[in-house]
């Protein structure tokens, strides 16, 4: 409880690793203008690339996503937020490409002509140590495309993902891409590696020991130099690579070299969740820390058996983080915007004037125009002072005796000019000038 409640004025805060998004605040990443500039730009690219929006509770069935992402993996382990009602276990789901997939089987949308290109933006919650780039309320934007196993398909998802980027001018990143066979060819090679780690254990921190006999994969993962040593001797995953995934892993470079996108070949590249085949890749960026990674994806063809379909379904696609995003926007000194400024700021002196003020703030509003007044009754001093801060960049002045001539004063605040104009011509003569 000490988390949430201020131990000096006793009020409740937010809980750790959550944040409030406030307009014009300081920190670009809790900056309410920021963020609606991001999602304005994936909503642009989403929908120049032809995908669709589509949104899922942020309740679901805990068996859900336990068994999409995997019962070994941390995320099922340790980080979900579950409760129970009566019989039935929810979860605050912890990513979306299982919401999705299972919103796709619900919905049949097989039956729809082609393949089916969504998109999203959402909450989801994980219960992790806080830290820069993890929160327990993070938000995800991504695509996917379902319903072909084409490479041409994950190329497409991966320049979407980098059109996103490019888009907002982040070009400082770099692209690592790698393969995962197919089913059989994942827990062939998770034998050979835990056989080939098992006599050196005592090298392995307490996290790599766990892993070992769990999810033995997240091991080739390891930022621990030690490790990472000990790794390059270990056997390489494309050495048990069937045919059909190297043919489409040839392929998918081939794409990508054509699209002019750059990218590193990481053998060591392990996705975390357990859906993964085939393609797996990783978008990072060094100026957020340690959790360098931006998006993360690959191919998961068998994530809708494993959640209750009786067939699989070839799917693609890749998740990104909305406040890593921003993290690494702000570390790359890019212009970020802040609060929009008003068009127009009343100043009413005067109990009638305040009362005609707020009538021709609404008729202002109506024409289209961002128009900002006080409801209290202060100063004229003091109400420019609230103009000034509201960055106005006209003010229009409203005194019982402009109102007996049907008039108002407008002052231009880059200027200093002050003009009086008829009420009868004041919002086209703002219109005009503020064009």
């Amino acid at each position: 409880m000490s988390n949430q409640v201020d131990s000096v004025k006793g009020t409740f805060q937010t809980i750790e690793g959550t944040s409030d998004l406030l307009s014009g605040a300081r920190r670009p990443l809790v900056r309410i203008e920021v963020w609606r500039h991001v999602e304005n730009v994936i909503h642009s690219v989403m929908h120049r690339h032809g995908f669709a929006e589509i949104r899922t509770p942020v309740l679901e069935p805990t068996g859900l996503v336990a068994r999409g992402l995997g019962q070994l993996t941390d995320v099922v382990s340790k980080e979900m937020f579950t409760f129970e009602r009566g019989d039935t276990s929810y979860v605050l789901r912890p990513e979306l490409t299982a919401p999705i997939m299972r919103a796709y089987l619900q919905h049949h949308m097989e039956q729809k002509p082609g393949v089916q290109r969504l998109y999203y933006i959402g909450p989801c919650f994980r219960a992790e140590r806080p830290q820069k780039g993890r929160y327990r309320q993070f938000h995800q934007f991504g695509a996917e495309i379902v319903g072909t196993n084409d490479p041409r398909a994950d190329a497409e998802v991966i320049a979407v993902m980098m059109d996103v980027y490019r888009t907002l001018e982040l070009t400082d990143t770099q692209l690592r891409i790698n393969t995962l066979g197919d089913a059989e060819t994942r827990p062939r090679y998770r034998e050979v590696l835990v056989k080939y780690l098992t006599p050196h254990t005592e090298a392995l921190t307490e996290i790599s020991r766990e892993r070992l006999s769990r999810n033995p994969l997240r091991i080739l993962d390891t930022k621990v130099e030690a490790e990472r040593i000990l790794l390059e001797e270990a056997p390489r995953l494309l050495d048990y690579i069937d045919e059909d995934s190297r043919g489409s892993y040839e392929a998918l470079k081939g794409l990508l070299q054509s699209l002019e996108i750059s990218f590193v070949e990481d053998p060591m590249l392990v996705r975390g969740l357990d859906y993964y085949t085939q393609t797996a890749f990783e978008l990072e960026h060094a100026g957020i820390g340690a959790q360098r990674a931006l998006a993360g994806g690959g191919r998961y063809d068998l994530l809708a058996p494993a959640i209750g379909s009786s067939q699989p379904v070839p799917a693609v696609g890749f998740a990104a983080g909305m406040e890593r995003l921003i993290l690494a926007m702000e570390a790359s000194e890019l212009s970020l915007p802040d609060e929009h400024p008003f068009d127009v700021w009343m100043v009413a002196l005067g109990e009638t004037a305040g009362r005609e003020a707020f009538l021709l703030s609404q008729t202002l509003r109506a024409a289209g125009l961002r128009v900002g007044m006080d409801l209290g009754y202060r100063s004229m001093k003091a109400q420019m002072r609230l103009a000034n801060r509201a960055c106005a960049r006209q003010v229009v002045i409203v005194a019982d005796r402009e109102l007996e001539a049907e008039v108002a004063t407008v002052k231009d605040m880059n200027t200093g000019e002050q003009l009086t104009i008829p009420l009868a011509r004041l919002a086209d003569n703002l219109i005009k000038t503020l064009n």
